[in-house]
């Protein structure tokens, strides 16, 4: 699945960090500064989602949910949390 590639390379590029990755220089400064990047990242994505909807504009929603959601993964890989973890606690609210 497509969640899963780009979650296994988002891990990647935080453990090698390389010069020429987008979230290895998100993160390149020490553990606070990168996770502010991170969240003033997840911040402006979600106001531009927000923005996307309330303009009824389905190309731009998709745009910015994506961007959303791989701002969010950066997050969660950061943060060591896998993408099981998100889907067990679905899983548990789906019963």
């Amino acid at each position: 699945m497509i969640l899963e590639e780009v979650f296994n390379t988002i891990k990647k590029r935080i453990e090698e960090k390389p010069e020429n990755s987008y979230v290895a220089n998100l993160i390149k400064d020490d553990k606070k500064s990168g996770i502010n990047k991170i969240c003033e990242k997840i911040g402006e994505e979600s106001v531009e989602l927000i923005l996307a909807a309330k303009d009824d504009n389905k190309k731009e929603i998709v745009h910015e949910a994506t961007d959303l959601i791989f701002h969010v993964m950066i997050l969660l890989a950061y943060k060591g949390i896998d993408l099981e973890d998100i889907y067990k606690e679905f899983e548990k609210r789906r019963k």
